[in-house]
C-alpha cells in the first residue's frame, strides 16, 4: 500500500520567512518518512519550487498544485503548512488549496484570515465574553499623524502591525512623545496598526490543537522577558526565560486552559495554533493577546517544547496533525 503523499510548504512572502525556514528545520526532521512520503516546497514571491534529490529544481504547477519529477506527476494528498505570515498564515493558500479540493494542516481560509487581523480577533473574542485589551486601529491610507483619536487609550501602550508575527515592528510606548515614531515603523510592516493598552500581568502561551475531534491544550509556558516586552530579540535570540510548564496555581491553570480551548471552538481553529494571554491577577482574569495559526516549530520555538511537556515526541505530534488533515479528505 503506497504512502500519503505530503507537502510540506515554507518560505512565504514576508520578513517572517526566515523564521519559517527555522521552523522547516524541526519539521523536517521530524516527519515519518516511513509513514509519509513528503516533498518539501519552498513558496517565494519568484517562484514555488521542489528541490529533487538529485538537486534539480522542480517548479510547482499552480495548476493543480503537482510536480512532476522524471516524467512522473505527482499529486499530493495533504499539505503541512509551515509559513509564518502570508500568504501561509493570513488564509490565501488555504483558500488556493481549497479550491484544488487539497486538506491541510492548519486553521481554515475564514479563520486565517480573521486570526491574522489582531483587531478582528480581539473584537470577536471580545464580544464573546473573553477578555482583551481596549485599542484602536490606524490604516495607513487615511493616517495624517494626528493622534488625538489615540488619547482615550493609557499608557504604556503597545503599537504594533495588525497583520503579523514574530514580535517584528512592534514598540512599547511609554510617551506620547515617542507614539509617532512606533506607529511609523510599525506601518513599515503593515498598512494597518494597532495601538492596544498594556495589561499588567503574567505572560502566558499555550499551545491548542485538534486530535480525533477533540480539542487539546498543551502544557503551557509563562514567558519572562530580559526586555522590555517579549520583542523579536527576546523571542529568537535568548533574552527571555520560558518556564514551561508555567508554574501556577490549579486556579489559574484551569482559567487560561479554559479561555484556550474556549477560543479555538469559537474561531473554529484547525490543527495546531498558539495562543498569547497576559493574566491580570488583581482581576484574575487571562486577557487574550493573539491567536497565531501557523506557530514556531524552530529549535526555540514554544510549542515544541509543550509537545515535549506533555510527553508526547515530535514526530508523533506532527504524524496526528497530519492524519487529521487527511481525515478531512476521506470524509
Amino acid at each position: 500500500m503506497s504512502k500519503p503523499s505530503i507537502a510540506f510548504v515554507t518560505g512565504g512572502y514576508s520578513s517572517e520567512s526566515v523564521i519559517s525556514y527555522k521552523s522547516a528545520i524541526t519539521i523536517e526532521n521530524n516527519i515519518d518518512k516511513e509513514l509519509f512520503d513528503v516533498y518539501r516546497i519552498d513558496i517565494t514571491p519568484e517562484k514555488w519550487f521542489h528541490v529533487a534529490v538529485d538537486g534539480q529544481e522542480i517548479i510547482v504547477d499552480k495548476n493543480d498544485f503537482s510536480l512532476t519529477i522524471n516524467v512522473t506527476k505527482i499529486h499530493f494528498d495533504a499539505v503541512l503548512i509551515g509559513i509564518h505570515g502570508t500568504p501561509g498564515e493570513d488564509g490565501k493558500l488555504q483558500g488556493y488549496f481549497d479550491l484544488m479540493n487539497l486538506p491541510y494542516t492548519s486553521c481554515d481560509a475564514s479563520t486565517s484570515a480573521i486570526t491574522f487581523n489582531k483587531r478582528y480577533t480581539c473584537a470577536i473574542a471580545g464580544s464573546s465574553g473573553f477578555y482583551v485589551a481596549k485599542s484602536i486601529l490606524l490604516y495607513k491610507n487615511n493616517y495624517s499623524g494626528d493622534i488625538s483619536s489615540l488619547e482615550n487609550l493609557q499608557l504604556p501602550i503597545f503599537v504594533k502591525p495588525n497583520n503579523g508575527g514574530s514580535s517584528i515592528g512592534i514598540s512599547k510606548v511609554n510617551r506620547v512623545e515617542d507614539l509617532k515614531t512606533a506607529i511609523e515603523k510599525a506601518f513599515i510592516e503593515d498598512s494597518q496598526v494597532l495601538v492596544e493598552e498594556f495589561i499588567q500581568g503574567r505572560e502566558f502561551t499555550i499551545g491548542v490543537y485538534k486530535s480525533n475531534g477533540s480539542i487539546i491544550t498543551l502544557p503551557f509556558t509563562e514567558v519572562i522577558t530580559q526586555n522590555e516586552f517579549f520583542d523579536f530579540e527576546a523571542k529568537y535570540n535568548g533574552k527571555s526565560t520560558e518556564i514551561t510548564p508555567a508554574v501556577c496555581s490549579l486556579e489559574i491553570a484551569e482559567l487560561v486552559r479554559n479561555a484556550a480551548s474556549g477560543i479555538y471552538s469559537l474561531f473554529n481553529c484547525n490543527g495546531i495554533v498558539r495562543m498569547d494571554f497576559i493574566f491580570n491577577e488583581e482581576l484574575n482574569k487571562p486577557f487574550l493577546l493573539e491567536i497565531n495559526t501557523v506557530p514556531g516549530q524552530s529549535a526555540a520555538s514554544i510549542v515544541p517544547k509543550q509537545v515535549a511537556a506533555m510527553g508526547m515526541e515530535l514526530k508523533s505530534f506532527y504524524s496526528s496533525l497530519i492524519y487529521n488533515a487527511l481525515s478531512a479528505k476521506n470524509k
